[in-house]
């Protein structure tokens, strides 16, 4: 494991220097292109016999198990180091907003998804059923913090409608992952869930990590406020983030919501109340880095997944028509709301179209899918996952920032 992972950071790190050297793309898009062409070219030379190198790489991959490295060990770095940036104050000014957008939407989206790839794949002849094509729904419905905080940081946008998309998208990837552990389970268990078993689930998993969220969050501003040592002061992040994610797994509630509720705290109340000027330069810079350097890894793994893609044709061919129900369902549960009821969301107009648009997929919707059990339905739900995670990062992450600045081009700079 210690080897693959050495083989992993190095070839993040080579990507990551060819992109900036010569490609000269965003880090998390340059990184994804390079290891997916990589990819590509393996996959190529396999089928024209001329190398016999795919095997051996699906091997490394299923021994970095990427499904456990990124649920289990990335993602709570990930997601704290997104919340350490969200403006509190303007948050809790949209909490309603972020909250529909982030449970209402997010669930209303999942099974909107499952219907239709449902529907898609009978017609195309191949046979998934129903609670997977419901398990594929919630694992492409929420939208990728990693990803939507790296476009936004790049876009000149307004204040409220930055916080409005980084809210939900640091929010719905905790919801996604409660629904896909409901659905997952029913899947297995060949059965359908009941309203209230679903209902009771998903309170316990929500509520649970947003209350633990609460006590991590208080107990790191009580700890730095004794305290002026930033190095200390970093170490205790580190373990609230790795100690917190461990008691979530063990007591049944949701991990991802409460990492973003502590980052959230830290990143305000703490920051204000506990820390000096040094440590919050020191606590900045050492997030900053572990959000990079994890970001490339990730992006390098999802371009590399490209090789353990099997699925018959039929399978393939319905990749385009589930990247159209995907956006057709943000566009019913997040564009159509917002735009209906433009001055309720309090968010400038022309919002809804970006709200669409910059809903990106990433690296947790293929760590999800992989960690279903093996099996023809994983394989094809690994594969309808991955077609609509690449659209995504090279469709969407591409223009997303071209497409925030024509929406507020003539934006007022006060809004900014």
């Amino acid at each position: 494991m210690i080897n693959a992972l050495a083989v992993l950071v190095v070839t993040a790190a080579g990507f990551a220097y060819v992109n900036e050297r010569i490609i000269r793309l965003p880090l998390t898009i340059g990184v994804a292109a390079i290891a997916l062409a990589c990819s590509i070219v393996l996959i190529a030379c396999e089928s024209l016999q001329i190398t016999s190198l795919q095997d051996p790489i699906s091997r490394w991959l299923s021994s970095l198990d990427f499904s456990r490295l990124l649920l289990d060990g990335m993602l709570s770095f990930l997601l704290f180091a997104g919340a350490l940036q969200i403006d509190g104050r303007k948050l809790q000014q949209y909490a309603w907003q972020v909250g529909f957008l982030a449970v209402i939407s997010t669930a209303l989206s999942a099974a909107f998804i499952g219907c239709a790839t449902y529907w898609i794949l009978r017609e195309t002849g191949v046979h998934l059923p129903f609670t997977y094509c419901l398990v594929f729904g919630s694992v492409v419905a929420p939208t990728d913090a990693v990803a939507v905080l790296g476009a936004l940081r790049r876009a000149r946008i307004p204040s409220n409608v930055e916080t409005a998309i980084a809210g939900e998208s640091l929010f719905n990837d905790g919801v996604g992952i409660v629904l896909f552990a409901i659905f997952a389970q029913f899947a297995t268990a060949n059965e359908m869930p009941s309203l209230m078993s679903i209902g009771t689930h998903f309170l316990r998993e929500a509520c649970g990590g947003l209350l633990l969220g609460v006590a991590l969050g208080g107990a790191l501003f009580v700890l730095m406020r004794g305290i002026d040592h930033y190095q200390v002061e970093v170490l205790l992040t580190v373990a609230a983030v790795i100690g917190g994610y461990a008691v979530a797994e063990d007591i049944g509630v949701s991990g991802p919501l409460a990492m973003v509720v502590a980052g959230m705290l830290v990143g305000n109340i703490a920051r204000e109340h506990a820390m000096s000027k040094t440590t919050k330069a020191n606590i900045d810079t050492f997030w900053e880095l572990i959000d990079g350097a994890l970001n490339a890894v990730l992006f390098t793994l999802i371009g590399l997944e490209a090789i353990a893609m099997h699925a018959v044709l039929r399978a393939w061919i319905s990749i385009p028509a589930t990247i159209l129900a995907v956006l057709a369902a943000r566009v019913l549960t997040v564009g159509l709301p917002v735009a209906l009821m433009n001055r309720t969301f309090q968010l400038p107009a022309k919002t809804a179209p970006l709200l669409v648009w910059a809903g990106l997929r990433g690296g947790i919707s293929v760590a999800l899918a992989l960690s279903l059990p093996a099996g023809p339905e994983r394989e094809i739900v690994l594969l309808l996952t991955y077609g609509n995670v690449i659209f995504s990062t090279f469709a969407q992450g591409l223009s997303v920032e071209w497409f925030a600045k024509m929406t507020y081009k003539h934006v007022d700079e006060q809004m900014l």
